[in-house]
């Protein structure tokens, strides 16, 4: 676990929960308390997913079992993703997304996908089109936003997170066995990478999960 400083204050940047992880594998709970911790663990996962160069990030992904995900200023609408911004102007653009309820999903599409949590494995997943999803800002207001393209593809990869599904999951039968099989070496590695990391926080007597 690291740190930046934002306006003078640190911020945490974590590490990144790979394959094997259970904790990617579990049904986030809802956010129930808007306080400045949530806005405080927020601040760090958008700092974190800015880290990383990812589109998204789940608080899963950090071992936070929440219903709460950041979305990139490119991802998310905010920002045109065919011009250079600088990081400042990519924290401001991000959007963090709490409680999210599904509204409505339309047509179908089929894009490459990656995922912070499976570094370098890629597949092309079928998801809809479109889609309008209801949902709490840090400060507890509901909002809506209905996305389609990237923002809609990276809104969906990011609400899987929080029912402890993976985009591989998503993949026809041959193709996941495919894909896996092309990767065997790489998931194996991951899987004993994530073991170890618990196990230094076990023996560090940290938390397994780094808030609440």
């Amino acid at each position: 676990m690291t740190h930046a400083t934002l306006a003078g204050a640190l911020v945490t940047i974590y590490p990144i929960r790979l394959y094997g992880d259970a904790v990617l594998r579990r049904a986030a709970r809802p956010v129930e308390r808007f306080d400045d911790a949530l806005r405080h663990f927020g601040a760090a996962l958008v700092e974190t997913m800015l880290e990383a160069e990812g589109a998204g990030l789940a608080a899963p992904q950090v071992g936070v079992s929440l219903r709460a995900f950041a979305l990139a200023g490119t991802y998310a609408g905010t920002l045109d993703p065919d011009e250079e911004h600088d990081r400042e102007a990519e924290r401001a653009a991000a959007r963090m997304i709490v409680n999210p309820q599904v509204v409505a999903r339309e047509g179908q599409r089929v894009d490459l996908e990656g995922c912070l949590s499976i570094p370098g494995v890629y597949a092309q997943v079928e998801r809809a089109a479109s889609i309008t999803v209801r949902f709490q800002d840090l400060d507890g207001r509901w909002q809506q936003v209905s996305a389609e393209g990237n923002h809609a593809k990276a809104i969906q990869h990011e609400l899987d997170h929080l029912d402890g599904v993976l985009f591989l999951d998503r993949l026809p039968v041959p193709l996941r066995a495919d894909v896996m099989e092309e990767h065997r070496a790489d998931l194996a590695q991951m899987q004993r990478d994530a073991r170890a990391h618990l196990k230094e926080l076990r023996l560090a007597g940290l938390p397994l999960r780094p808030w609440p």
